[in-house]
């Protein structure tokens, strides 16, 4: 699938979370833009993007940056009424809107439905009511549950969005909102590492020392447990750490950032699977991976990373690696000899 994202930068959104700079963590301008000015960067975008049709079967236009259902609905209506020349001649595909829970009823459903909207991101970001209020979120896990609830009845697919490491998040209650998540059964999910931004209240709480950031073995390994509960559930998780840019980079006064936070989160994965199978062929057995290329990089990790540990952890066992390009990203077989 080809995504075109267009970034609305936090406009509609009624409250300013405590982690929250759209703007950095969209990697655009802080622009101000017109309705109007709008409109004519969005068919700009969408036809600068639609040049890769011709190598991918599916297009959809994703609406990201701020609460798109929170927006006037004039506004919501001059965006999606620009994209429908694109889906009447078959261009486009569907649509996506990111948004807040609690911007999430009936009649807006039905109002993004009659203009072909498919699928809808909700920023649920915690399941825990305490962390959700220490952050300013502005609604609580009750919400979420709804707005799913809502979504699903009139056929749409639901992306959730999720945090590690915001302030009072515990490990068990991460985990036991990473299982709410999966009773809800959304399409899919994202998995953020909580960064500390200039100008956030966030970097204020750091400033004063009254709360600490996760490092970045830490969230990586949180992320990478959650990915597992999920995987295991069946939900893909299409995303791990944010879309690293210039803007990001120069912002980030401390906490888990990486560029490829994904990557190490894969990475990890790789290096405990490959120890598990190496424990139970026990000494002098060789284990026979077979991988995809696109996971060769994070199955040999940074600086060939995992290849040192294990080679140190296993001295009398060994494994050998070959690369099947018909796999699936992310699946393997094996034999031990």
């Amino acid at each position: 699938m080809l995504v075109i994202p267009f970034f609305i930068q936090h406009r509609g959104c009624p409250h300013r979370c405590l982690f929250c700079d759209q703007w950095t963590i969209a990697g655009q301008d802080r622009d101000g833009a017109e309705p109007l000015d709008q409109v004519d960067r969005l068919r700009r975008t969408i036809d600068s993007w639609l040049g890769y049709r011709q190598r991918r079967r599916i297009v959809q236009l994703a609406f990201f940056g701020g609460s798109f259902t929170c927006l006037e609905e004039d506004q919501r209506r001059l965006l999606l009424e620009t994209a429908q020349p694109y889906l009447r001649r078959g261009q486009i595909d569907s649509l996506r809107v990111s948004t807040r829970p609690d911007c999430i009823d009936d009649g807006i459903v039905d109002f993004l439905r009659s203009y072909g909207v498919g699928t809808v991101e909700l920023g649920a970001q915690s399941m825990n009511d305490a962390v959700l209020q220490r952050v300013e979120r502005g609604h609580d896990g009750a919400a979420t549950i709804r707005a799913v609830g809502v979504l699903v009845r009139r056929g749409c697919d639901v992306g959730l969005q999720m945090m590690v490491g915001l302030p009072g998040e515990t490990t068990a209650s991460f985990l036991a909102g990473v299982r709410q998540v999966i009773e809800l059964k959304p399409s899919f999910v994202r998995l953020y590492p909580n960064l500390v931004l200039a100008g956030t209240g966030m970097a204020e709480l750091y400033r004063r020392g009254q709360w600490r950031p996760l490092g970045l073995a830490r969230a990586v390994a949180l992320t990478g447990r959650a990915r597992q509960l999920l995987t295991a559930a069946g939900i893909p998780v299409i995303r791990m750490g944010l879309q690293p840019s210039p803007e990001l980079q120069s912002r980030v006064l401390a906490g888990p950032y990486h560029p490829a936070f994904g990557e190490l989160v894969a990475s990890r994965d790789w290096y405990l699977t490959v120890r598990r199978l190496l424990r139970s062929a026990g000494p002098g057995r060789t284990v026979e991976l077979t991988i995809s290329p696109r996971d060769h990089s994070a199955f040999v990790g940074s600086g060939k990373n995992n290849l040192k540990r294990l080679g140190a952890l296993f001295e009398s066992a060994a494994f050998s690696v070959r690369l099947d390009g018909t796999l699936a990203r992310g699946s393997f077989s094996y034999a031990i000899r």
